[in-house]
Protein backbone atom coordinates (compact mmCIF):
# COMPACT_ATOMS: atom_id res chain seq x y z
CA UNK A 1 0.00 0.00 0.00
CA UNK A 2 1.33 3.46 -0.85
CA UNK A 3 2.22 5.92 1.86
CA UNK A 4 -0.53 8.44 2.57
CA UNK A 5 0.70 12.02 2.46
CA UNK A 6 -1.13 14.26 4.91
CA UNK A 7 -0.01 17.83 4.16
CA UNK A 8 1.37 20.24 1.57
CA UNK A 9 4.72 20.35 3.35
CA UNK A 10 5.00 16.57 3.33
CA UNK A 11 4.11 16.49 -0.37
CA UNK A 12 6.92 18.88 -1.30
CA UNK A 13 9.41 16.98 0.87
CA UNK A 14 8.36 13.68 -0.72
CA UNK A 15 8.76 15.18 -4.20
CA UNK A 16 12.29 16.34 -3.39
CA UNK A 17 13.28 12.92 -2.07
CA UNK A 18 11.77 11.13 -5.07
CA UNK A 19 13.40 13.55 -7.52
CA UNK A 20 16.80 12.90 -5.96
CA UNK A 21 16.26 9.16 -6.29
CA UNK A 22 15.57 9.24 -10.06
CA UNK A 23 17.84 12.05 -11.23
CA UNK A 24 20.98 9.94 -11.57
CA UNK A 25 19.80 7.91 -14.57
CA UNK A 26 17.79 10.57 -16.39
CA UNK A 27 20.36 10.88 -19.16
CA UNK A 28 20.55 7.10 -19.58
CA UNK A 29 16.78 6.77 -19.83
CA UNK A 30 16.69 9.54 -22.42
CA UNK A 31 19.60 8.15 -24.45
CA UNK A 32 18.37 4.55 -24.53
CA UNK A 33 14.65 5.38 -24.40
CA UNK A 34 14.15 3.16 -21.36
CA UNK A 35 10.60 3.71 -20.18
CA UNK A 36 10.46 4.53 -16.43
CA UNK A 37 8.03 1.80 -15.35
CA UNK A 38 9.92 1.08 -12.11
CA UNK A 39 10.26 4.78 -11.37
CA UNK A 40 6.53 5.37 -11.83
CA UNK A 41 5.77 2.49 -9.48
CA UNK A 42 8.13 4.06 -6.95
CA UNK A 43 6.34 7.38 -7.46
CA UNK A 44 3.05 5.66 -6.63
CA UNK A 45 4.50 4.24 -3.44
CA UNK A 46 5.49 7.71 -2.21
CA UNK A 47 1.81 8.67 -2.13
CA UNK A 48 2.40 11.67 -4.40
CA UNK A 49 -0.17 10.51 -6.96
CA UNK A 50 -2.93 10.86 -4.37
CA UNK A 51 -2.11 14.35 -3.08
CA UNK A 52 -5.08 16.00 -4.83
CA UNK A 53 -7.62 13.59 -3.35
CA UNK A 54 -9.79 15.86 -1.14
CA UNK A 55 -9.24 15.77 2.60
CA UNK A 56 -12.89 14.82 3.02
CA UNK A 57 -12.02 11.57 1.21
CA UNK A 58 -8.81 10.82 3.10
CA UNK A 59 -6.31 12.64 0.89
CA UNK A 60 -4.05 15.63 1.44
CA UNK A 61 -6.08 17.95 -0.79
CA UNK A 62 -2.99 20.01 -1.55
CA UNK A 63 -3.14 23.51 -2.98
CA UNK A 64 -2.64 24.31 -6.64
CA UNK A 65 0.67 25.96 -5.81
CA UNK A 66 1.85 22.81 -4.03
CA UNK A 67 0.77 20.57 -6.90
CA UNK A 68 2.70 22.79 -9.30
CA UNK A 69 5.79 22.71 -7.08
CA UNK A 70 5.64 18.92 -6.80
CA UNK A 71 5.45 18.56 -10.59
CA UNK A 72 8.19 21.12 -11.19
CA UNK A 73 10.46 19.41 -8.66
CA UNK A 74 10.07 16.02 -10.32
CA UNK A 75 10.32 17.49 -13.83
CA UNK A 76 13.61 19.17 -12.92
CA UNK A 77 14.99 15.72 -12.16
CA UNK A 78 13.39 14.03 -15.18
CA UNK A 79 11.08 16.01 -17.45
CA UNK A 80 9.35 12.90 -18.77
CA UNK A 81 8.53 11.52 -15.33
CA UNK A 82 7.34 14.98 -14.31
CA UNK A 83 4.83 15.03 -17.18
CA UNK A 84 3.49 11.47 -16.91
CA UNK A 85 1.14 12.10 -13.91
CA UNK A 86 -0.41 15.25 -15.42
CA UNK A 87 -3.40 13.46 -16.92
CA UNK A 88 -3.82 11.37 -13.76
CA UNK A 89 -4.31 14.58 -11.78
CA UNK A 90 -6.51 16.02 -14.52
CA UNK A 91 -8.87 13.06 -14.29
CA UNK A 92 -8.96 13.27 -10.50
CA UNK A 93 -10.13 16.87 -10.84
CA UNK A 94 -12.79 15.80 -13.36
CA UNK A 95 -13.99 13.17 -10.87
CA UNK A 96 -14.01 15.73 -8.05
CA UNK A 97 -16.08 18.13 -10.09
CA UNK A 98 -18.63 15.90 -11.80
CA UNK A 99 -18.65 12.27 -10.66
CA UNK A 100 -21.48 11.24 -8.36
CA UNK A 101 -20.66 11.20 -4.64
CA UNK A 102 -20.74 7.39 -4.66
CA UNK A 103 -18.31 7.17 -7.57
CA UNK A 104 -16.03 9.74 -5.97
CA UNK A 105 -15.67 7.44 -2.98
CA UNK A 106 -14.81 4.52 -5.27
CA UNK A 107 -12.25 6.37 -7.37
CA UNK A 108 -10.60 8.32 -4.59
CA UNK A 109 -10.20 5.11 -2.56
CA UNK A 110 -8.65 3.38 -5.56
CA UNK A 111 -6.15 6.18 -6.06
CA UNK A 112 -5.26 6.27 -2.36
CA UNK A 113 -4.61 2.53 -2.70
CA UNK A 114 -2.23 3.12 -5.62
CA UNK A 115 -4.35 3.13 -8.80
CA UNK A 116 -2.95 5.19 -11.68
CA UNK A 117 -5.15 6.78 -14.35
CA UNK A 118 -3.85 7.24 -17.89
CA UNK A 119 -5.06 9.49 -20.66
CA UNK A 120 -6.78 8.82 -23.97
CA UNK A 121 -7.82 12.33 -24.95
CA UNK A 122 -6.13 13.93 -27.97
CA UNK A 123 -7.03 13.01 -31.54
CA UNK A 124 -5.79 13.74 -35.03
CA UNK A 125 -8.11 14.85 -37.81
CA UNK A 126 -10.62 16.92 -35.85
CA UNK A 127 -11.28 20.59 -36.54
CA UNK A 128 -10.79 21.91 -33.00
CA UNK A 129 -9.26 20.92 -29.68
CA UNK A 130 -12.73 20.28 -28.25
CA UNK A 131 -13.99 18.08 -31.09
CA UNK A 132 -13.80 14.28 -30.90
CA UNK A 133 -14.46 11.39 -33.25
CA UNK A 134 -14.34 8.88 -30.39
CA UNK A 135 -17.83 7.76 -29.34
CA UNK A 136 -19.19 6.52 -26.01
CA UNK A 137 -22.62 5.12 -26.87
CA UNK A 138 -25.26 3.04 -25.06
CA UNK A 139 -24.90 -0.68 -25.64
CA UNK A 140 -27.19 -3.02 -23.70
CA UNK A 141 -26.84 -2.36 -19.99
CA UNK A 142 -23.61 -0.43 -20.48
CA UNK A 143 -21.69 1.62 -23.03
CA UNK A 144 -19.43 0.91 -25.99
CA UNK A 145 -16.32 2.99 -26.67
CA UNK A 146 -14.80 3.27 -30.16
CA UNK A 147 -12.01 5.53 -31.36
CA UNK A 148 -8.31 6.14 -31.80
CA UNK A 149 -6.22 8.43 -29.60
CA UNK A 150 -2.76 9.93 -29.84
CA UNK A 151 -0.41 11.46 -27.25
CA UNK A 152 -1.76 9.10 -24.58
CA UNK A 153 0.69 10.28 -21.93
CA UNK A 154 0.78 7.98 -18.92
CA UNK A 155 -1.40 5.27 -20.43
CA UNK A 156 1.41 2.71 -20.68
CA UNK A 157 1.99 3.02 -16.92
CA UNK A 158 -1.67 3.18 -15.88
CA UNK A 159 -4.14 0.74 -14.35
CA UNK A 160 -7.12 2.63 -15.76
CA UNK A 161 -7.49 4.51 -19.04
CA UNK A 162 -9.69 7.63 -19.05
CA UNK A 163 -11.13 7.95 -22.55
CA UNK A 164 -12.67 11.26 -23.63
CA UNK A 165 -15.32 11.08 -26.34
CA UNK A 166 -18.83 12.09 -27.36
CA UNK A 167 -21.91 10.48 -25.88
CA UNK A 168 -25.17 9.86 -27.72
CA UNK A 169 -26.06 13.54 -27.35
CA UNK A 170 -22.72 14.73 -28.70
CA UNK A 171 -21.53 15.84 -25.24
CA UNK A 172 -18.00 15.38 -23.92
CA UNK A 173 -17.83 12.36 -21.63
CA UNK A 174 -15.10 10.42 -19.85
CA UNK A 175 -15.24 6.61 -19.82
CA UNK A 176 -12.88 4.89 -17.37
CA UNK A 177 -11.80 1.46 -18.58
CA UNK A 178 -9.28 -1.01 -17.13
CA UNK A 179 -6.12 -1.10 -19.23
CA UNK A 180 -6.65 -4.79 -19.99
CA UNK A 181 -10.25 -4.32 -21.18
CA UNK A 182 -11.06 -6.35 -24.33
CA UNK A 183 -10.76 -4.14 -27.39
CA UNK A 184 -8.36 -1.64 -25.73
CA UNK A 185 -4.88 -1.60 -27.25
CA UNK A 186 -1.97 0.55 -26.07
CA UNK A 187 0.76 1.10 -28.68
CA UNK A 188 4.24 2.25 -27.65
CA UNK A 189 4.86 4.33 -30.78
CA UNK A 190 5.91 7.68 -29.27
CA UNK A 191 9.00 8.78 -31.21
CA UNK A 192 9.58 12.44 -30.36
CA UNK A 193 13.13 13.80 -30.12
CA UNK A 194 12.24 15.28 -26.68
CA UNK A 195 10.26 14.00 -23.70
CA UNK A 196 11.37 10.65 -25.05
CA UNK A 197 10.19 8.40 -22.23
CA UNK A 198 6.71 9.72 -21.45
CA UNK A 199 5.25 6.74 -23.32
CA UNK A 200 2.83 9.08 -25.10
CA UNK A 201 1.75 6.59 -27.72
CA UNK A 202 -1.49 5.56 -29.40
CA UNK A 203 -4.60 4.12 -27.79
CA UNK A 204 -6.97 2.10 -29.98
CA UNK A 205 -10.52 1.46 -28.76
CA UNK A 206 -12.59 -1.13 -30.59
CA UNK A 207 -15.88 -1.95 -28.94
CA UNK A 208 -14.55 -1.45 -25.41
CA UNK A 209 -17.38 -2.14 -22.96
CA UNK A 210 -17.78 -0.05 -19.81
CA UNK A 211 -20.62 0.04 -17.25
CA UNK A 212 -22.77 3.14 -16.88
CA UNK A 213 -21.16 3.99 -13.53
CA UNK A 214 -17.75 4.26 -15.23
CA UNK A 215 -18.78 7.48 -16.99
CA UNK A 216 -18.14 11.08 -15.94
CA UNK A 217 -20.15 13.86 -17.67
CA UNK A 218 -17.06 15.91 -18.47
CA UNK A 219 -18.94 18.55 -20.49
CA UNK A 220 -20.31 19.87 -17.19
CA UNK A 221 -16.81 20.96 -16.12
CA UNK A 222 -16.88 23.56 -18.92
CA UNK A 223 -20.59 24.35 -18.97
CA UNK A 224 -20.11 26.31 -15.75
CA UNK A 225 -17.16 28.19 -14.23
CA UNK A 226 -14.73 25.65 -12.69
CA UNK A 227 -11.02 25.36 -12.03
CA UNK A 228 -10.70 22.54 -14.60
CA UNK A 229 -8.93 24.50 -17.33
CA UNK A 230 -6.60 26.52 -15.10
CA UNK A 231 -5.59 23.44 -13.12
CA UNK A 232 -4.80 21.54 -16.32
CA UNK A 233 -2.66 24.38 -17.58
CA UNK A 234 -0.76 25.11 -14.38
CA UNK A 235 0.48 21.52 -14.45
CA UNK A 236 1.90 22.08 -17.94
CA UNK A 237 3.49 25.33 -16.77
CA UNK A 238 5.03 23.38 -13.88
CA UNK A 239 6.58 20.84 -16.24
CA UNK A 240 8.14 23.68 -18.23
CA UNK A 241 9.31 25.28 -14.99
CA UNK A 242 11.03 22.05 -13.99
CA UNK A 243 12.72 21.81 -17.39
CA UNK A 244 13.84 25.43 -16.98
CA UNK A 245 15.26 24.79 -13.52
CA UNK A 246 17.30 21.87 -14.83
CA UNK A 247 18.45 23.83 -17.86
CA UNK A 248 19.51 26.86 -15.85
CA UNK A 249 21.34 24.66 -13.34
CA UNK A 250 23.23 22.93 -16.16
CA UNK A 251 23.99 26.20 -17.95
CA UNK A 252 25.27 27.97 -14.86
CA UNK A 253 27.55 25.09 -13.94
CA UNK A 254 29.94 26.64 -16.46
CA UNK A 255 32.85 28.81 -15.32
CA UNK A 256 33.88 31.79 -17.43
CA UNK A 257 35.08 35.40 -17.21
CA UNK A 258 33.57 36.31 -20.59
CA UNK A 259 31.44 39.39 -19.75
CA UNK A 260 28.75 38.52 -22.28
CA UNK A 261 28.37 34.99 -20.94
CA UNK A 262 28.37 36.20 -17.33
CA UNK A 263 25.55 38.58 -18.24
CA UNK A 264 23.71 35.74 -19.99
CA UNK A 265 23.86 33.66 -16.82
CA UNK A 266 22.49 36.57 -14.83
CA UNK A 267 19.61 37.00 -17.26
CA UNK A 268 18.76 33.31 -17.03
CA UNK A 269 18.58 33.40 -13.23
CA UNK A 270 16.37 36.51 -13.22
CA UNK A 271 13.98 34.98 -15.76
CA UNK A 272 13.83 31.73 -13.80
CA UNK A 273 13.03 33.53 -10.55
CA UNK A 274 10.27 35.47 -12.33
CA UNK A 275 8.77 32.26 -13.73
CA UNK A 276 8.94 30.61 -10.30
CA UNK A 277 7.10 33.53 -8.74
CA UNK A 278 4.44 33.61 -11.46
CA UNK A 279 3.69 29.90 -11.12
CA UNK A 280 3.35 30.25 -7.34
CA UNK A 281 1.04 33.25 -7.82
CA UNK A 282 -1.01 31.40 -10.41
CA UNK A 283 -1.41 28.51 -7.97
CA UNK A 284 -2.96 30.83 -5.40
CA UNK A 285 -5.37 32.25 -7.97
CA UNK A 286 -6.33 28.72 -9.09
CA UNK A 287 -7.03 27.80 -5.46
CA UNK A 288 -9.37 30.75 -5.13
CA UNK A 289 -11.18 29.70 -8.31
CA UNK A 290 -11.53 26.15 -6.97
CA UNK A 291 -12.93 27.39 -3.66
CA UNK A 292 -15.17 30.09 -5.18
CA UNK A 293 -15.71 29.26 -8.87
CA UNK A 294 -17.29 32.50 -10.04
CA UNK A 295 -16.98 33.69 -13.63
CA UNK A 296 -14.48 36.35 -12.53
CA UNK A 297 -12.39 34.08 -10.33
CA UNK A 298 -12.13 31.40 -13.02
CA UNK A 299 -11.26 33.98 -15.68
CA UNK A 300 -8.57 35.47 -13.41
CA UNK A 301 -7.18 31.99 -12.79
CA UNK A 302 -7.00 31.21 -16.51
CA UNK A 303 -5.26 34.51 -17.18
CA UNK A 304 -2.80 34.09 -14.29
CA UNK A 305 -1.90 30.60 -15.48
CA UNK A 306 -1.54 31.83 -19.07
CA UNK A 307 0.89 34.50 -17.88
CA UNK A 308 2.89 31.89 -15.97
CA UNK A 309 2.87 29.52 -18.95
CA UNK A 310 4.30 32.22 -21.19
CA UNK A 311 7.19 32.89 -18.78
CA UNK A 312 7.95 29.21 -18.16
CA UNK A 313 7.97 28.58 -21.90
CA UNK A 314 10.38 31.46 -22.52
CA UNK A 315 12.87 30.52 -19.80
CA UNK A 316 12.77 26.79 -20.59
CA UNK A 317 13.66 27.49 -24.21
CA UNK A 318 16.20 30.21 -23.37
CA UNK A 319 17.97 27.99 -20.86
CA UNK A 320 18.17 25.16 -23.36
CA UNK A 321 19.70 27.48 -25.95
CA UNK A 322 22.07 29.09 -23.47
CA UNK A 323 23.51 25.70 -22.55
CA UNK A 324 25.30 25.56 -25.89
CA UNK A 325 26.75 29.03 -25.44
CA UNK A 326 27.87 28.52 -21.85
CA UNK A 327 28.97 24.88 -22.03
CA UNK A 328 30.05 24.62 -25.69
CA UNK A 329 30.46 21.12 -27.18
CA UNK A 330 30.03 19.67 -23.69
CA UNK A 331 26.32 20.47 -23.97
CA UNK A 332 25.99 17.83 -26.67
CA UNK A 333 26.97 15.09 -24.22
CA UNK A 334 23.47 14.52 -22.91
CA UNK A 335 22.73 18.05 -21.74
CA UNK A 336 21.03 18.76 -25.04
CA UNK A 337 18.03 16.86 -23.63
CA UNK A 338 17.06 20.02 -21.72
CA UNK A 339 16.57 21.90 -24.99
CA UNK A 340 14.88 18.92 -26.64
CA UNK A 341 12.49 18.47 -23.70
CA UNK A 342 11.69 22.18 -23.64
CA UNK A 343 11.16 22.40 -27.39
CA UNK A 344 8.80 19.40 -27.28
CA UNK A 345 6.73 20.14 -24.20
CA UNK A 346 6.32 23.88 -24.76
CA UNK A 347 4.42 23.07 -27.95
CA UNK A 348 1.64 21.68 -25.78
CA UNK A 349 -1.13 24.33 -25.95
CA UNK A 350 1.13 26.89 -27.66
CA UNK A 351 1.61 30.22 -25.94
CA UNK A 352 0.64 32.13 -29.10
CA UNK A 353 -2.99 31.54 -28.06
CA UNK A 354 -2.41 32.97 -24.63
CA UNK A 355 -1.31 36.52 -25.48
CA UNK A 356 -4.65 37.17 -27.16
CA UNK A 357 -6.56 35.66 -24.24
CA UNK A 358 -4.74 37.86 -21.73
CA UNK A 359 -5.17 41.00 -23.81
CA UNK A 360 -8.86 40.34 -24.39
CA UNK A 361 -9.41 40.09 -20.64
CA UNK A 362 -7.38 43.19 -19.84
CA UNK A 363 -8.79 45.38 -22.60
CA UNK A 364 -12.30 44.06 -23.16
CA UNK A 365 -13.24 42.17 -19.97
CA UNK A 366 -13.84 39.06 -22.09
CA UNK A 367 -13.33 35.87 -20.06
CA UNK A 368 -11.13 33.18 -21.60
CA UNK A 369 -12.93 30.29 -23.28
CA UNK A 370 -13.64 27.32 -21.05
CA UNK A 371 -11.64 24.26 -22.06
CA UNK A 372 -8.57 22.38 -20.90
CA UNK A 373 -6.10 24.34 -23.02
CA UNK A 374 -6.44 27.70 -21.27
Amino acid sequence: MPHRIASDTEAVEAARAFAASVAGETGLRDRTRRLPADEIEALSQTGLLAITVPRSHGGAGVSGATLAEVIATVAAADASIGQIPQNHFYMLEAIRLDATPARQVVWFDRVLDGARIGNALAEFGTKTYTDFKTTILPDGDGFRVDGRKFYSTGALFAHWIAVVGKNQDGLRTIALAPRDAPGLTLVDDWSSFGQRVTGSGTTILEGVRVPADALVPHHLAFARPTSMGPLAQIMHAAVDLGIARAGVAAATAARTDDPALVALAGRLVIALHAADAMVARAGRVVDRAAAEPTVTHVAEASVAVAEAKILTTEIALEAGNALFELRGPEAEAGLDRHWRDARTHTLHDPVRWKYHTIGNWVLNDRPPPRHGAI
